[in-house]
């Protein structure tokens, strides 16, 4: 397992950093410690869905999923083309909570849409976190912006 991710010892609903896991043969997969709900709590519940840009699963902590909720309320029923996707993206909607190993258990269809292998990475942005299949990351890492175009956009969101 590597690890480079930060965030205190109690989950505050921020990932930042990426991890390497294993799926197991179940569909599980165990989160960073860090990134757990505290199992005491009664809100321990993360929603999944899949990515429409690429192949991976976003995972939304209980904090984001009301949010999701009303996002997904304001799409008006006339309009075919957000019902169709929202349609999409909840066919495949997983809801779960951690188990007391701090394992998720993914369903089939967001193991088949991302293409999930054996060894996954799952990587924070901030307010969700998302689950790859190790070699898609990779190469996807790879393709991905340089520095000169990392600049660029840093400046444009202020820093």
């Amino acid at each position: 397992m590597v690890n480079k991710g930060i965030m205190s010892a109690h989950n505050t609903g921020k990932y930042f950093g990426e991890y390497r896991h294993s799926l197991d043969d179940k569909g599980r997969l165990t989160i960073p410690s860090q990134w757990r709900p505290q199992l005491e709590s009664k809100d321990n519940n993360f929603l999944a869905l899949p990515s429409l840009t690429e192949k991976s699963v976003s995972v939304y902590p209980p904090m984001m999923i009301e949010q999701l909720y009303e996002r997904f309320s304001e799409i008006s029923m006339g309009d075919q083309k957000g019902q169709r996707a929202i349609r999409r993206i909840m066919s495949m909607a997983h809801n779960f909570s951690c188990d007391k190993q701090g394992r998720i258990n993914l369903n089939e269809k967001l193991i088949n849409h991302a293409d999930l292998k054996k060894s996954l990475v799952l990587l924070g942005e901030a307010s969700k976190f998302m689950i790859y299949d190790e070699v898609f990351y990779d190469q996807l890492m790879a393709d991905d912006v340089n520095t000169e175009d990392l600049a660029d956009i840093a400046k444009d969101f202020g820093f």
